[in-house]
This record gives C-alpha cells, structure tokens and sequence, in this order.
C-alpha cells in the first residue's frame, strides 16, 4: 500500500511503505478515519516534462490553464491556480498544496499514536497466541510420538512373545521326536530318557529366541510305581549330563563329581532348606536336565530331583492347566538367574509327548520343560536408539477358581512391576505402580487375557495366573519434544515491533529517498507505455488517468500506480470513460512469417532460438522505423506491422512493399551471419510475407497487460496472404494491387497463376511484388524522390544487429560457401571446448615434445580401432579447489595458432567427406549440433527452464548428476570432436555391403569398417606435425592424450547402430550400469564411470539420428536424403534388393525398435532433462506421422530421384 501526501514543494510527492502486513493494515485504517474527518484527499503530484497535475479535495474547485503542444506526443502544460474551499459560515479558505500538506501531516502525527497502541496490543496478543500455539503443537507432536511408540512397544513385545512360544512348542515336539527314535533303538522310554546334549540344544533355543538369559530344566512326569526305579535311573545318569553339560558351558566353579555330591539322591521337597523325600501319592516331576549347569545362587543344593509340584503351589496351577489344555502354560514368579537375583519373570510349563506334538491329543503327556525368563527381556531392543522414557507397568493376579467355575477375583493377589524402556534397553524401576500420574490421560492398554480352556475342568481353589499391561510416557520423553520455540517466537514478535517502531521514527527521513524511486519508477514506466503503444494513444492514456484521478477515483489510491489498473474499467461505474479505439479507413498489413523456424528451433538450445529472434526482429525493428512503419506485435514467429495507422499515409501500400522487400534482404544477410554462430540450416531459413490493404479497428483493449491490437476483416485476410504465400515472395491483395496500380506502381506486381481459396472469402487473385523495383517509373516528383531510395534499403546501413561490424562482416559471410560456413561455425564450438580445457590446466598449453612417443604408440598398425574399445573409461575428477581456480573463459586465450589449426584441422576434415546424400559434412554438422544440445541440457542441471544456459556453467559438474561427464572438458572436446569426424570418407554404403565387396578397408577391420577407417584418417591427420599447438591445447600428459583417444574411439565406434552383437553388447552394459543390484555391487567411482561411458555413447547414438527426434520437417528432409543415398546405391549396382519395397514399413520398425527405445533410455537415465522429454515426445509424433503419410512419401520421394533435383528447385520470380 501506498501513502501519499503533499508537501510545500510544488512537484514532489511523497511515498511511504511499510514492509509488514499488521503495519500496512493499521495505517490503512488510522489514515482512513484522519482523511475522513477532514473530507482530505491524498494528494499525488507527478510532473513531466514540465506539466504539473495535481489532485485536489472533495470541496474543491479546479481552474485550469492549458496550453496544448502537437498531436504527436508534444507535451501539455497545465499551471495550478488559485484552489478554494468553501464553508458554511466562514469566508472561502485557499488551500495551497502546503496548507494540504500540513493539514495531512497534523493527520498522521496524530495517527502515529494510535498505531503505537496498536501496535503494543497487537505485539502482546500475538505473542501471547504464538507462545500458547507452539506449546500446543509440541504437546500434540508429544503425544503423537508417544502413542507410537507404545504401539510399537505393544506390537513388537507379542511379537518376540509369540515367537518364543513358537520355537519353544518346536524344541519340545524335537524333544518327544528324539526319545520315540531312542525307544526304537535302545527300548528306553520315559520317564526314564536322557537327553542328548541337552545344553547345546537349550544353547540353540536361546540364540534362535534372542533371549540373553533362560532357566530351563527337563522334569519327567513318574509315576508312584516308578519313583524306585528313577531315583536309581537318576543316581547313574546325573553325573553323564553333568559333565556334558560343563564341557559345553564352560562351567568351572564345580566338577562333575562335586555336582553329584551337592545332588539329593532321590525325589525331594525343601522344607525351611532341608531336602525331605516325597511321600505323597500320585505322580511327581522331579528336576532332571537343568541349563544352566549347577546350584542356583545362594544355595548349596543340585536341584535336581526336586518335585516341581511341591517346590512351589503356583507352579503346580500352571502345571495343571498345561495338563488340561495340552498346552504351554504361563504362570508369575521370582526368578534368580545368572547375574539377575529375584527380579519378576514369567514362568512357562511346556508339556512334552511321547512323540512329535502334531495330534497331541492322541499321544500321552510324559515330561513337562520348565522356563524361567525375566520380563525384561521381553522389552529389549522393541524401540530404536534414542527413543526414551517410555513407562511399562506389568500388573500380574492369580484369581481362584470357585466350586460353580467363577473367578474370585477379589481374594487375588495383584504383582505390580514398573519398567522404563529407553531405546534398546529396559530398566527395572521398582516393584510398585511408579508412573506419573500427570500422565493417566495418555494411558495404553492391554486387557487380561480370556482362558483357553474350560475352567470347570480344574479343582476348586485352583489359581490361573493373569496379567495386564499398561504404558504411559515419562516427563523425560516429553522434555525431549519441549523446545525453545515458545521464547524465540516471542522474541522475533518484540524484535518485528522494535523494528517497524524504528522504520516508522525514521519515516520522515525516508521520504525523499523514496520520493526519488517513485520519479524513477513513473519515467520507466513511461518509457515502457511509449515502447508498448503509439504516442498519440499514450498521451490519451494519461489524460483518461489523471481525468479518474480528478473525478474522485478512491480506487486509484488503493492500488500501486502502475500501467495495468490505469486501463480497468472499474465496476462501480463512476469512470465512464469510452475505451480508446479508432478506426483507421486506409491501412496496409504486413505479416512476415518465418519458413521452418519450427524445424530449425527443434534442433536448438532455447538461448540460441532467442539469439536468432532477437536479431531477425531487431534488424526489423530498425527497418521501421527508418520507413515509418508501425510495428504492431510479433506471434510467435510471425512479425505483424502496419502502415497507415496510428498516422495515416496516403503512400501506406509503397511503403509496406517497400519494407517488406527490404525485410527479405535483411533475413537473408543476417541467416548468413547467424550461421557462422549458431550452426546447419540456419542460412535456410527464409520468411514467407502477406500484405492486405483496408479499414482496421485499432486501439486499447483494457485489462491485464493491456496492449494496442488491431480487429477486423483486413488482419485476417493479411494473416492468410501470409499462409498461401511462398517463401521468399510477397504475396498481395488485389485492393493492395489497386492501390500500387493507382500510384503508378503496376510494373511492380504480377498476377498469381492460379487463384487461392481463402477461408471465409472463397476464391481470391493475388499478386506477387516483384524483387527489384529499379525499372519502375514513378508518376510524380514525390514518388521519384521514394524510387531513388528504394533499393538503398539495409545496403547504406553500416551497423548490424550482430555488432558494430558493418558491411565488412557481411561481406565475409557472402564470400564463404555453405561448407565454408559450417566450418567456421565447428571451429567456434570447438574453440570453446578448448578454452575450457586450458582454463582448467589455469592456463595456455604449452608445446609438447615429451609426448611424441606415447603418441606414436597410439594407434599403431596391427591393432584396429575395435580392438581398443573398453567397456569402462576412467574419467578424470575435479575437486572443488580446482573447479574454483578455473579461470574465465573470456580471459583464456588458446592462441591464433591453435586456432588456425584448428580450422584449417575442420576444413580438411570436412573435404574428405563424399559428396553423399546423407553420409556427408552437412550431416556431421547435424549431429554436432544434437550433441551441442545434450551436453549443454546435462550441464544445466536441475534449470528445467532451460534458462541461464552459459558457456562458463560447463565448467561445473553438480551433484555427479551426470556421472562426472560435465566436470571434465576434455570429455565435452572429445564427444563433439567424435560428432565432427565419425562420417570421414564415408563410401555411401552400408559396411554389410563393403564387406560383401572385400574392399581394402573391409580385409583391414573386418567389422564397423566405415567407422575405423574414419577414426584412422582423422586421427592420423590429427598427429601431423602442423597441428602440434592444437593438440597441446587439447593434453598435455599422457594419460590426457590416452583418455582423449578412448572416448573418441569408443564414441565413434557407437554410430555403428546396425550390428547386432555391438548392439547386444551395448544393451547389456547399459542394464548393468543401470540396474540397482549391479550398482550396489560397483564402488562409486567406478559406477559413475560405467555410466558415463554408456552415457556417451547413446547420447552419440541419438546425435547420429537425431533427426528422427526433431521436428517432422526435419525429419523428412534427412529421411529423403537416406533414401536417396541408398536407392543410388542400389541403381549402381551395390545393394540386393530394392530400398523403396520396404522402406515404409522399414522405417517403422526403425522407430519401433531403436528410435523409440533410444528416447526412452535418455529420459530414464535421468541426465539430459527436458530434452529427453523432447526427444521422446518428437519420436513418437514422427513415427505417427509416417504411418499415415510414408507410403506416399516413399513415392514422392522414387519421383524425385527419376526426375533428378529439378521438383526441389525454388520457385522463380516472374519479375
């Protein structure tokens, strides 16, 4: 929001923001009750060019002295007078911008103290809100973590239960397997069977269970009649197991023997510590195999032969419901174990058969194992590291059974235990309920377990132990999630209000600074009004502004002065202003139109399409204005123009001609300039122009970017003398025909040979303005004058949109053939390339002399240019420091003698290419050009814009996005260096048919013979002597010059699409380097490598048809000279079979099954950007396209070739 108010200074206006929203909101407010009470208005005075407007009070009464200036765009003067205010009981008061300012300024030092208040208020409330909202949010993230966590802890606590259960019931039914086989074997049975090594099984159920600790012993169920014959059984097998058992648990504080003599000879009970033999009747379970081996701690007795049943009554109620479910029973106890003495644990009866425990209900029940585990184990490693104060509280009852099968629920005696998990570890608090209370609301809970049996089933008095779990978290993990957020928040909100008290205490010093950038910004913005509009239009624009000013616009004041809201027509319908339209009764359109600009920019980088637009419409615009022609918008490559309009001419169809002619010269000089710059086809493109004459509606169309177009029926029928035009060639009208035959101009035109429909307007004659107007003669003296000049056009003009070069540029271009231009535009592109190379060495390469014997080396003869091929190319790592010392390109200077070398290098290269239809130099610049691309859309990572593209951003690899391809420049020289040459010599035929022939080359290489050869000649050429300064540019050590000749090797030998094992071979590297399993298996470096290389070589493979992914102009002109190429193969005599039998459907399977495939690798791999997005979408419209029209172009293009090139010569000028 903006603030304006009137000083005493006349022109000055005065601006003042705040940059926070609260502040802009209360001043809004507190200036609007100031203004109101007084009926003020703010007041905004802006002064051009000496005029002053000037925008008064409601009560106000305007006079005005006007001076007006041209139509044109003079400048208009209004002077203030005199400014009265009228009240009702006092004379008439002037108001004077001073008396405005000061009443205005009384306004806001009195709304200074309002918004202090306000501010404090605000600064209070805020942050008292911001202090509760942030501890609100910690307590929610708190309490979300928490249940979370207890989840999990319940989750994966079952889980290691449920497992243990499981692998328990497993060991047992080994157990009952193993004593079934023994009884086959040996006859024994229970309970009088030993088991074999006990311990390294019990060993085996811990590590399978994860269980640190386990009390596990073997108690036999005998009966009475069998307690002699056991305690005998007993006495002889005791010291067996013992002994066993100490040599596999490393037991050392007693022997063998010394168990025997601590062990009570026959079935015991303890009574005050004192063994007693069992008496009772019935069976009993005496302790046999125990692990761990010897005396429980703080006891001098074996407890083997202990009864189970009388050693405690609670064992003896899980016992009896294991018997009656015939399953694991799990009851609560006190457990002393290993360095753990009498911590709470869980105590588990497993029943053991004679026999598996599948179908135990029909095998009979002869041993039970006893388990002691503690529970804390059970709450190990449930939670990661750092995940602390979680509270687990086990409460544990025994209920008896009644008479009726009821529980009494109310005699049980209820076990509290209170543990702390921290992370991995859990921590015994004490043995009581030990949460905090302040926490009973985030509870979680697990309820009893239901009984799986029949509980009538049990004697009355019988007690089946329960338990439930709860958690809750602990002030220690809610400290971990409180932060000091609260305080900083509230600190930032004192700190915004010091600030803004500071920003508003220093407003008047501000004033006039802002009151200059305010200035500044209106002279912009009238400079961009004039660019945008005609100056005629501009000035109506200001008055309809300042006339909503004047009138009392509120809505003006609460928007930034700017172009857009001038021109909105506002809704509440107090402007009333009429749009700013006209109608012009005589105008000439011109529409010039660029042939194949969609073509040529599908092959380019966005910032080199933009170099060519700018200069094309620059050169244009300068054209204009030297004729007086308007310029009215360009779309898309279509340069719109009128004469006539926002001035009349009584010559404005002379003139557009004269224009349009001249714009025809200046296309062409600049495509010859731009070609040397910006690569093939570029001196191909040419513009195809309409011209129509007649009325036009122009004017403002008011809204958002608003802007001067032009309405009716002559735009469109311009627009399609534009479209049914040819290249080259202005089309007319015949009202624009008239209007030169009326000046005496008839000899310009000639009439069209045949008549062309037009949409709308059915069948029309047209005309075509003849090239070269020297031979006309003019009627009158005003027209002669215009003919001497006519042909001066662009010829006098001594500056070029290319620089302040003039003519002498042009002429050079002109002089060079098309070759002759590509080669320099390679030797450009190269030369940047080489200037990256030296700037990262830090500086210009020097003569090698020490190299000359690796470079004979390379390359020798009886080893052929495959034989050299590698699967992985060691690229060379920069790291930062380097990067960072490379040196700008435009301060690296590789010399004027590497650069003569290096086009003379390009010049020769591109003499030894055939006069082949496709195979040839123009096709090479073609692949360059892809591959230009694809290294400029690697470098540019993560810019999907494709803007900021420079020159210097190849220096830097990001990220190893790229595999490292973009770090190194000397990998960018080789691959476009490969580009440049991998065609030299072709012979026009396929290497199939030269090895049919047994040519020379094909006894040499026997495979990919065309590609050898030509990495042979350009690298045998590269070693002679008169290029020594171009190859120290490119390395100055050997492994430089080995990597260099690698990648040019293998990038050449990529081109070589046709043979299928090279194929293969290429498929299955690129699956290894991008399948993940081989890149976990890969080190990094060398990975990247991998990927690099095959990189390389597809991004070269994609150059080398790159047409098929460009546009379908493109496409069709390099898929025309391919036919071409191979049909005169054919006539001569070097093919089987007939090309065009099966091209169409050829070509298809060319897209189906390497084209299209191709795209998808480069958008897979993820390096190219947009421009795999490109590729693929332009490959698969192609492919679409040749399906519907390949059979007839396939005889369109059987004509061509019978009729020679004749059917592709351009159109003459009949003039």
């Amino acid at each position: 929001m903006e603030f304006f108010k009137r000083r005493g200074r006349g022109d000055e206006a005065v601006v003042f923001s705040s940059s926070f929203s609260i502040c802009r909101l209360v001043l809004h407010h507190a200036f609007g009750i100031a203004a109101k009470s007084k009926n003020l208005r703010i007041v905004l005075l802006v002064k051009r060019q000496g005029g002053m407007r000037s925008v008064n009070s409601k009560n106000s009464q305007v006079t005005q002295q006007s001076t007006h200036g041209s139509t044109g765009g003079g400048s208009e003067s209004r002077e203030e007078s005199e400014v009265s205010g009228n009240g009702d009981a006092s004379p008439p008061q002037a108001y004077t911008p001073l008396s405005v300012a000061k009443r205005e300024e009384a306004n806001v030092l009195r709304a200074r103290g309002l918004v202090a208040v306000i501010l404090l208020l605000a600064v209070v409330s805020v942050a008292t809100t911001t202090n509760l909202i942030v501890k609100q949010q910690e307590r929610s993230e708190f309490e979300t973590k928490f249940e979370a966590y207890a989840t999990e802890v319940l989750t994966v606590t079952g889980s290691n239960i449920k497992q243990f259960n499981e692998a328990l019931d497993s060991f047992a039914s080994s157990i009952g397997a193993q004593a079934a086989t023994e009884h086959g074997l040996r006859n024994t049975s229970w309970p009088f069977y030993r088991i074999p090594k006990w311990s390294v099984q019990v060993q085996k159920l811990a590590q399978l269970t994860g269980v640190d600790e386990i009390l596990i012993s073997l108690a036999p169920i005998v009966e009475e009649d069998e307690r002699e014959e056991w305690n005998r059984f007993a006495t002889e097998q005791n010291p067996l197991w013992y002994q066993e058992s100490i040599e596999t648990e490393g037991y050392t504080k007693f022997t063998a023997q010394e168990l025997v003599d601590l062990t009570v000879p026959f079935t015991f009970f303890l009574d005050d510590g004192q063994p007693l033999p069992v008496t009772r009747p019935g069976e009993v379970l005496p302790l046999f195999q125990s692990y761990p081996v010897g005396p429980p701690l703080g006891s001098s007795i074996m407890l083997t032969n202990i009864d189970a049943i009388l050693s405690s009554p609670q064992t003896e109620d899980v016992y009896r419901i294991a018997k009656v479910t015939r399953r694991f029973s799990i009851g609560f106890t006190k457990i002393g174990i290993g360095s753990k003495n009498s911590v709470p644990g869980s105590q588990i009866v497993q029943p053991i058969f004679d026999g598996p425990n599948t179908n135990a209900d029909d095998r009979k029940m002869v041993a039970v194992l006893l388990i002691q585990l503690p529970w804390v184990d059970y709450l190990k490693n449930v939670l990661a590291e750092g995940e602390d104060g979680i509270i687990v509280i086990i409460e544990t009852f025994c209920p008896t059974f009644l008479e009726d099968g009821t529980q009494n629920l109310k005699n049980a005696e209820r076990n509290i235990v209170t543990y702390q998990v921290n992370g991995p570890d859990a921590v015994l608090l004490g043995e009581a309920d030990l949460h905090d209370p302040e926490y009973d609301d985030l509870v979680v809970r697990t309820e009893s377990r239901g009984l799986p049996f029949d509980p009538s089933e049990l004697p009355a008095g019988s007690c089946v132990p329960m338990q439930t779990i709860r958690i809750y978290p602990s002030a220690e993990l809610e400290d971990s999630y409180r932060t000091n957020n609260d305080i900083i928040y509230t600190v930032v909100v004192v700190v915004i209000f010091v600030f803004t008290t500071l920003v508003f205490l220093l407003y008047d010093f501000s004033v006039g600074r802002r009151q200059r950038a305010v200035m500044e910004r209106i002279m912009k913005q009238d400079r961009i009004v004039a660019d945008v509009f005609p100056t005629a239009i501009r000035d109506r624009l200001y008055e309809n502004q300042t006339e909503n000013m004047v009138a009392g616009d509120d809505a003006d004041l609460e928007e930034p002065l700017g172009l857009d809201n001038s021109f909105v027509d506002k809704s509440s319908g107090r402007d009333g202003s009429a749009p700013l339209a006209e109608l012009f009764p005589s105008v000439t359109l011109v529409f010039a139109d660029l042939v194949n600009f969609t073509a040529w920019s599908s092959a380019r980088e966005p910032h080199h399409v933009f170099i060519l637009l700018e200069t094309i419409y620059g050169a244009f615009d300068k054209l204009a204005y030297r004729h007086g022609v308007f310029k009215v918008e360009t779309v898309g490559d279509c340069y719109v123009s009128a004469v006539g309009l926002p001035e009349p001419k009584d010559d404005h169809a002379v003139v557009a001609c004269r224009f349009a002619r001249d714009c025809i010269k200046k296309m062409k000089d600049a495509t010859l300039k731009l070609e040397v710059s910006l690569g093939p086809d570029t001196s191909d493109l040419e513009i195809r122009t309409g011209m129509h004459s007649g009325q036009v509606t122009a004017g403002v169309l008011r809204g958002q970017r608003s802007r001067f177009q032009l309405f009716g029926d002559t735009v469109n029928t311009a627009s399609r003398m534009e479209s049914s035009g040819e290249r080259n060639r202005i089309q007319i009208s015949q009202a624009t025909a008239d209007l030169l035959t009326e000046a005496g101009l008839a000899r310009w035109i000639t009439p069209r040979s045949s008549t062309i429909n037009v949409k709308g307007k059915g069948e029309m004659q047209t005309y075509w303005v003849c090239k070269s107007h020297r031979s006309i003669q003019p009627k009158t003296a005003n027209m002669k004058s215009q003919m001497e000049t006519l042909d001066e056009g662009t010829d006098t003009e001594k500056s070029s949109e290319m620089g302040e070069e003039g003519d002498s540029e042009l002429l050079r271009v002109e002089g060079m053939n098309r070759t002759e231009r590509l080669v320099e535009w390679n030797a450009k592109v190269l030369t940047s390339l080489l200037q990256q190379i030296v700037g990262s060495r830090g500086g210009v390469g020097k003569k090698i002399q020490t190299l000359s014997d690796a470079e004979s080396r390379i390359g020798i003869r009886g080893k052929t240019v495959l034989d050299e091929f590698i699967p992985i190319i060691p690229l060379k790592r920069f790291g930062k420091e380097e990067l960072g010392r490379r040196q700008s390109l435009t301060t690296v200077d590789i010399g004027e003698e590497a650069k003569s070398q290096l086009r003379h290098y390009i010049s020769t290269i591109a003499s030894m290419y055939p006069d082949n239809a496709f195979h040839n130099f123009e096709h090479a610049c073609h692949v360059t050009t892809s591959v230009k691309k694809l290294l400029a859309r690697i470098v540019v990572v993560g810019e999907e814009n494709g803007f900021g593209a420079t020159e210097s951003a190849n220096l830097v690899d990001q990220s190893g996005h790229s595999y490292g391809i973009t770090s190194d420049p000397l990998t960018q020289f080789a691959v476009v260096f490969s580009a440049i040459i991998h065609d030299v010599d072709h012979p026009g035929v396929p290497n199939a048919q030269l090895v049919k022939e047994k040519s020379q080359c094909a006894q040499i290489y026997k495979k990919s013979v065309a590609e050898q050869k030509s990495v042979d000649i350009a690298w045998e050429m590269l070693m002679e002597d008169g290029y020594a300064d171009l190859r120290a540019c490119i390395y100055q050590t050997e492994d430089d010059l080995r990597r260099f000749r690698q990648l040019v090797v293998n990038t050449v030998m990529a081109t070589d699409i046709v043979d299928r094992e090279l194929q293969a071979l290429r498929k299955a590297r690129w699956e290894t380097a991008f399948d993940s399993t081989a890149e976990m298996l890969d080190n990094g470096v060398e990975s990247e490598d991998r990927k690099a290389t095959i990189v390389i070589e597809h991004l070269i493979q994609a150059s080398d048809v790159a047409h098929t992914m460009q546009h379908w102009y493109t496409y069709k002109k390099w898929n025309e000279r391919f036919f071409m190429e191979c049909y005169g193969a054919y006539k001569e005599g070097r093919a089987d079979s007939d090309p065009s039998t099966n091209w169409y459907k050829e070509e298809i399977g060319f897209f189906d099954h390497y084209i299209i495939p191709l795209a998808k690798k480069l958008q897979s791999c993820g390096v190219f950007g947009l421009s795999s997005h490109e590729y693929l979408n332009y490959a698969t419209a192609n492919r679409d396209e040749w399906v519907r029209e390949g059979e007839a172009l396939v005889q369109q293009f059987l004509a061509t070739f019978k009729g020679g090139n004749d059917q592709l010569a351009a159109p003459q000028d009949p003039c």
